[in-house]
């Protein structure tokens, strides 16, 4: 099976735990990471908050092998870092994978529209994507220090695809450079369709597309939030929070249908995952039983589920990655 897991709002709707749960309850052979270090994707475990900004969060499986797309973006350090606490001697990256420098950090910090306007992270992601476009960008395998990781990622997953492959998406549809609420964007395609550009895989070697959603919408830095709420009443529903890789407070506003329809339309999901449920719902916090959930909080995933015509298979209903609703097994559709 070949899962490809991405985001449909704005970002940190969940991606991480969810590819966690699914790296624990599936146990792939293999977890391709697409995107770049402007993009921290959270585990929580055992109470302790991991944030990984090149590797897949399939870390929490010993047995998970880990790769970086070719299409991606790495930063050595940052790189290293996680390699070194979490992916020794199971971590890949492809020979085509981008290298940020430390000049293009500088480059994009200097840009007063992209810091200001459009609200870049400043993590060189934008400036090392236009030397990519010009053709001068070093390569994975230009660098030494990455010579013992390098290996041919496509190739990697066609062959592990029968014992299980995710492909790990970064940020979220409307963040998109094509799709998303432009300029107000990163500086890639983040869809369904541009992460299998990334990875090195085509359309019809995917198995599921798992769309994921948060029970409601969450945006750091500028551009448009449809329903937004003042700070103060963010605070008082509990759903404050703030960017994993910049700190910045995370805008919030209700859960937008409109949004949901839009980004089923542009990646085609075989399947939602819907996180923080237990924020809307307090007496759904920790189930992992559908017939545990509280009442209105079933009703309002069936309305859902019935709206966008594509069935939700996982409901997230706490932190950890073991807090999860898994209904492809109750309902037999695993």
């Amino acid at each position: 099976m070949l899962y490809v897991v991405v985001d449909g709002f704005f970002g940190d709707t969940g991606k991480g735990k969810v590819v966690a749960y699914l790296a624990q309850a599936d146990s792939p052979a293999l977890c391709v990471r697409t995107g770049a270090p402007n993009a921290g994707h959270t585990v929580v475990l055992g109470g302790q908050t991991v944030v990984l900004r090149s590797l897949p969060t399939c870390f929490v499986n010993q047995q998970t092998k880990l790769a970086v797309a070719p299409g991606a973006l790495i930063k050595l350090d940052v790189f290293l870092l996680e390699v070194e606490k979490f992916g020794g001697g199971r971590t890949y990256v492809d020979y085509q994978t981008g290298v940020i420098e430390d000049k293009h950090v500088e480059m994009e910090r200097q840009d007063e529209y992209l810091m200001k306007v459009v609200g870049s992270t400043g993590q060189g992601v934008g400036a090392a994507m236009v030397d990519r476009v010009l053709r001068r960008l070093k390569l994975a395998r230009d660098f030494e220090i990455l010579k013992p990781f390098l290996a041919d990622v496509p190739t990697m997953i066609y062959e592990n695809r029968g014992n299980g492959v995710i492909i790990e998406g970064t940020q979220g549809t409307f963040l998109s450079l094509y799709h998303g609420t432009y300029p107000y964007v990163t500086s890639r395609d983040v869809t369904a369709s541009g992460v299998l550009s990334e990875a090195g895989v085509g359309p019809k070697a995917v198995d599921e597309v798992i769309l994921v959603f948060k029970a409601y919408v969450t945006r750091v830095g500028a551009g448009p939030l449809p329903g937004e709420l003042p700070p103060d009443e963010i605070e008082r529903r509990g759903w404050a929070e703030r960017g994993a890789v910049t700190g910045r407070p995370r805008r919030a506003a209700p859960f937008n249908i409109e949004l949901a329809k839009r980004a089923v339309l542009l990646n085609t999901p075989t399947q939602i995952a819907i996180t923080k449920v237990d924020v809307l719902f307090k007496d759904a916090t920790s189930k992992t039983r559908w017939s545990d959930l509280p009442p209105e909080a079933r009703k309002w995933v069936d309305e859902l589920e019935e709206t966008l015509k594509v069935p939700v298979t996982l409901i997230g209903t706490g932190p950890e990655p073991r807090h999860m609703v898994d209904l492809r097994r109750e309902k037999g559709r695993l």
